[in-house]
């Protein structure tokens, strides 16, 4: 690895390809496609996805029928091979690799491979292939691919097309459920030579063209043919090759889609794109302009080693991939895995608690889209709640298309080969994570007309959703909210009991009060009118508020018998696990839960936990809110024992998710720096050293790759946003030397450097209001085109 802006390597690795592949895709918010090799022979996965872009299909999995609904593999445009004198087709597989280098340019946006080998028939060759997603037009991708004839001459039969075969088998454990999402309605050639693939995804109807179009530099008096094979198509030419020389193919590919705005038909509008398109060298130098455009709005730099910048930058680089400006008018949420990868089936999450502060801080407006994605999903949580006897919205766990409940029923372990049941739709904090977001998107940006239209409508409805799911308990005098599972995971239940979920979860239970107080904020901040229209618009009543007033006020909140605040209701009665001996007979035991249930025993029995759960609040609320709420409850645990409950769940907790170590380095960094910055190397490196053992392989984790650019930026630089000002406070360490980002706030784009005797803040010209800096309690109002200097 040459430098912070390059991730590379130098050896071909067939058992490493699929994660390389991940980490090496494509995208530009609109269109994504792995950095898989285009000709076969390489052990990896080929996969195209386009944002948004889901299909329903029915299963039969350990004896019951399934419906899921997955992000489709689309028609995949990266096929190419050759033969040379009526030989055999290239095959990476059948040669001898002389030597191999792969390059992702992260600055630009290119995918560079070389491979030198040496085929059977003793001829050695050189390919060098280039490829990039456009991030200037969203439709389009190219590549570039040159074959070098080092010492030898022959007739070459070249080969590139597109693959509407593909199916959705990128992830094993997926073995069993249905994976043709695509079917074919042509394969064809117009009489320029563009190749077009017509298919429609199987249930959700929604048609998906892409179209290639060819040109050999080489040579002007070969000619293209088309030749079709079952599913895929091919452009075909025959040339005459010189020991000594090379031939280069530019391919240039567009995909419609008949969800697309502004076209009348997808097949006319991808042949008009591929038509329109410049020549790929030409095409390149918009695409690099437009990524250079995005990156000056989202710096990021400081010193240190180099492994940690090109992490974040390429954490960065797959945030902008797959949440970019092209996304912001998409109806799309954001995706666990990122456009990389068909694990969770493309679904989305409550990782976007970890991704939106980011977005919000650098993309406001994608921000919003994504916001906007959840708000046009509010009748189906609406719908979903009041099936379950509930008010209000219950946003699912896992959302696609329409935001009906995407979580499966049950999910394999592929430690012992079992089927087991999934609860984890009955982790409703997922709500609660969308009405925080709006809160937190609101206070950034000072976006008065959301907050007023759809993000108050979201914070209600969570809140009436939550009010409701509470009940009082006469026996405790307190409300208690039953049958959930937390942001941990592994407890799903209670040992010995049929009855899936636990009760009382503090996270939840304090966020619950936390949702309805702002519920009551937003309301009073509404002009009377809009207040008015929603309490008329959603029979909003002034028992129901007196009732969130109550409810707040009295939620119980476990506590163990030290004064600490328990995770869940009896989660001191579970058992210790023995991690010693455990981390001695696995080593990896992130995932514990499938270890236990392998030997026959069973997660909830122990006091061991996947990720972060009471150290959540933590990372979400400043001490002094999280006080004052627990104040509000009348929780007698004291602030001060903070460092303690770090302490006690830190031993207790596995990191079987890469979110757990960004939650860690978050709560470890005021007081266990050194701990701290190992769990931020730990986020660093779960993608790139694939520290999960073969997850990356099916997709990046989106949430860990955001949340460290949040980590660095809110709670290393100490940025905190609050509706009227924008406080810092750095904690940054030293030896990293001098830290520069950039930041938006409240209309404001500022710049921000931090050293480790001063900070200078920043702000574009503009006509935006003046806003408040504030460190160390003292006020400083920063104007547009404005510095603000201040002594650590």
């Amino acid at each position: 690895m040459s430098d912070a802006w390059t991730l590379s390597y130098d050896s071909f690795q067939p058992a490493e390809e699929r994660r390389r592949e991940a980490l090496c895709t494509l995208g530009n918010g609109y269109l994504a496609t792995r950095g898989s090799a285009p000709e076969p022979g390489s052990g990896g996965y080929r996969g195209t996805y386009l944002a948004g872009c889901y299909d329903r299909l029915t299963s039969t999995v350990a004896g019951s029928r399934s419906d899921d609904e997955s992000m489709v593999n689309v028609t995949d445009w990266l096929p190419w091979t050759y033969s040379v004198d009526g030989g055999a087709w290239f095959d990476l597989g059948d040669v001898i690799v002389l030597s191999y280098r792969q390059e992702l340019d992260l600055r630009h946006g290119v995918l560079t491979r070389q491979v030198r080998y040496r085929d059977s028939a003793d001829r050695t060759s050189r390919l060098v292939q280039r490829r990039f997603v456009d991030m200037a037009d969203p439709h389009r991708a190219a590549s570039s691919i040159t074959l070098y004839a080092e010492d030898w001459s022959g007739s070459v039969r070249l080969r590139s097309g597109l693959d509407a075969s593909v199916t959705n088998s990128g992830v094993d454990r997926y073995a069993q459920l249905a994976d043709q999402h695509l079917r074919v309605l042509s394969l064809d050639a117009d009489d320029a030579g563009i190749l077009v693939a017509d298919t429609a995804t199987v249930q959700s109807q929604v048609r998906v063209v892409a179209a290639a179009a060819h040109v050999l530099l080489n040579s002007s008096r070969a000619a293209w043919r088309s030749v079709p094979d079952g599913g895929r198509l091919w452009s075909q030419i025959d040339i005459d090759v010189v020991a000594g020389t090379s031939l280069t193919v530019d391919k240039t590919v567009a995909y419609y889609t008949s969800r697309d705005h502004a076209i009348s038909e997808p097949r006319e509008a991808a042949v008009a794109a591929v038509q329109d398109a410049a020549a790929f060298d030409t095409m390149l130098e918009a695409h690099v302009l437009a990524w250079r455009q995005l990156w000056d709005g989202v710096r990021l730099r400081f010193g240190g080693p180099l492994d940690r910048l090109r992490a974040i930058r390429l954490h960065t680089f797959h945030l902008l991939q797959t949440m970019s400006p092209h996304t912001a008018d998409l109806d799309v949420g954001v995706p666990a895995r990122g456009l990389s990868g068909e694990a969770y089936r493309g679904h989305v999450f409550w990782d976007e608690l970890f991704v939106l502060p980011t977005l919000t801080a650098w993309l406001p407006q994608v921000a919003r889209g994504a916001l906007t994605y959840r708000y046009r999903r509010l009748a189906q949580a609406r719908r979903a709640a009041r099936t379950a006897g509930h008010a209000g919205a219950m946003f699912p766990w896992q959302s696609g298309s329409d935001g009906r409940e995407e979580s499966p029923a049950t999910h394999l372990n592929p430690r012992s080969g079992r089927w087991m049941p999934d609860h984890s739709r009955l982790a409703h904090h997922v709500g609660l994570a969308v009405a925080f977001n709006v809160w937190q998107y609101h206070r950034a940006t000072g976006d008065r007309e959301f907050l007023h239209g759809p993000g108050a409508e979201i914070i209600v409805e969570v809140a009436r959703f939550f009010a409701s799911l509470a009940r009082y308990d006469r026996s405790q005098d307190r409300y208690v909210i039953r049958g959930v599972i937390g942001p941990d995971e592994f407890h799903t239940r209670y040992p010995d009991s049929d009855r899936p979920g636990i009760d009382d979860n503090t996270y939840t239970n304090v966020m619950t009060a936390w949702v309805l107080r702002q519920a009551g904020e937003v309301l009073s901040e509404l002009p009377e009118a809009q207040r008015s229209e929603l309490s008329e618009r959603l029979g909003l009543d002034p028992h129901e508020h007196s009732r969130w007033e109550h409810v707040m006020r009295r939620l119980a909140v476990p506590l163990l018998d030290n004064g600490m605040l328990a995770q869940f209701e009896g989660y001191q009665r579970l058992d210790e696990l023995d991690w010693d001996h455990y981390r001695a007979r696995y080593g990896n035991i992130q995932r514990l839960d499938r270890i236990l249930e392998a030997e026959g025993h069973d997660i909830n029995c122990y006091r061991a936990s996947k990720q972060a759960d009471v150290l959540m609040l933590l990372h979400l609320l400043p001490a002094r809110e999280l006080a004052e709420i627990l104040t509000q409850l009348a929780c007698p645990f004291d602030i001060a024992e903070i460092p303690h409950l770090i302490d006690y769940y830190l031993a207790r907790t596995s990191h079987g998710s890469t979110l757990s170590s960004l939650v860690h380095a978050w709560v470890l960094a005021r007081a266990h720096r050194r701990q701290a910055e190992y769990h931020l190397d730990q986020v660093l490196s779960a993608d790139i050293a694939d520290i999960q053992g073969g997850t990356t392989a099916e997709g990046i984790h989106l949430g860990a790759m955001a949340g460290s650019a949040d980590l660095v930026r809110r709670c290393f630089a100490g940025i905190e946003v609050h509706d009227d000002a924008l406080l810092i406070e750095p904690r940054w360490p030293a030896e990293l030397g001098t830290l520069e980002l950039h930041q938006r706030y409240q209309g404001h784009s500022l710049s921000v450097l931090i050293r480790h005797d001063h900070l200078t803040i920043s702000s574009r010209p503009g006509r935006q209001p003046p806003i408040v800096v504030q460190h160390n309690g003292i006020d400083h109002l920063l104007a547009a085109a404005g510095t603000v200097r201040i002594t650590l």
